[in-house]
């Protein structure tokens, strides 16, 4: 059975059908819009990624959409603090098309990183997160510093356990615990430098999406190749999407390269 835009949208209408919500189908961009009537606030889900992960994982994905929603909107309806979560506040690695205030118009607070992406600061809320907005610190008398003082210090707490492989003599390490800040430890600075004291070619990272952190140790033209693939392929399955692009790690700085990727590469 083929999945459509259509199918997908009436399985998750069904699933998530519930008193306290509205939910919305936008047909012209292939969205629903879950929308809490206790907060007013909601969350829009793409039906086109949710339908490639169907056909990979079957009823799972829709599980794991519908689980997803469920503890957003949940996260949404009770009240937050600042306070005592100084723990809690984390860095999130977004793409420069994410927006940068929220649905009602609330200004998020985040950090230009590099051409491709951008940094947003976010309460953990243990199966969730909110991204902290303006608003949201003046109420809790946060200053914007404090916040982003406080994130970046807790990203460089999180452990790191990193997977590694070798491919046609280019050295890959992945870091992918899905605790949903894969992608933030690349603004752990001692963790990149640990790594690239290790590097014999030209050291090179991708995030693709939040789940994985990929660092390439390339001492070929097939391992950039197989880099850009690896972004690629990464990209597109991630349940938050960042960018495709690589990027080339010099001087303490990300660059972003373009590979052009042989398609019949494996």
């Amino acid at each position: 059975m083929k999945m459509t835009n259509a199918m997908m949208k009436n399985i998750l209408v069904e699933r998530l059908q519930r008193e306290r919500w509205n939910i919305v189908y936008d047909h012209t961009n292939f969205q629903l819009r879950i929308e809490s009537k206790v907060s007013g606030k909601g969350i829009t889900i793409s039906l086109p990624p949710i339908i490639s992960k169907w056909e990979e994982k079957k009823e799972k994905a829709i599980d794991e959409v519908v689980y997803n929603v469920e503890e957003a909107l949940k996260a949404m309806e009770e009240p937050q603090k600042l306070g005592g979560k100084e723990k809690h506040i984390f860095p999130v690695l977004r793409s420069t098309s994410f927006p940068t205030e929220t649905k009602d118009g609330k200004k998020l607070i985040f950090d230009e990183h590099t051409a491709e992406t951008r940094i947003y600061f976010a309460l953990d809320l243990g199966t969730s997160y909110r991204l902290i907005d303006r608003d949201f610190a003046i109420q809790e008398n946060w200053s914007e510093e404090r916040i982003k003082e406080v994130a970046r210090f807790n990203v460089r707490s999180l452990k790191v356990e990193i997977k590694e492989d070798d491919v046609a003599e280019n050295h890959f390490y992945f870091i992918n615990t899905n605790d949903g800040y894969d992608a933030s430890r690349v603004l752990n600075e001692s963790l990149l430098e640990k790594i690239q004291s290790t590097i014999k070619g030209t050291m090179v990272v991708a995030i693709p999406h939040q789940d994985v952190l990929i660092i390439g140790d390339i001492c070929n033209e097939q391992g950039y190749k197989i880099v850009g693939h690896m972004a690629m392929q990464f990209f597109t399955e991630g349940r938050v999407p960042i960018t495709a692009l690589p990027f080339l790690y010099e001087n303490k700085e990300l660059e972003p390269i373009f590979v052009l990727v042989n398609n019949k590469l494996k």
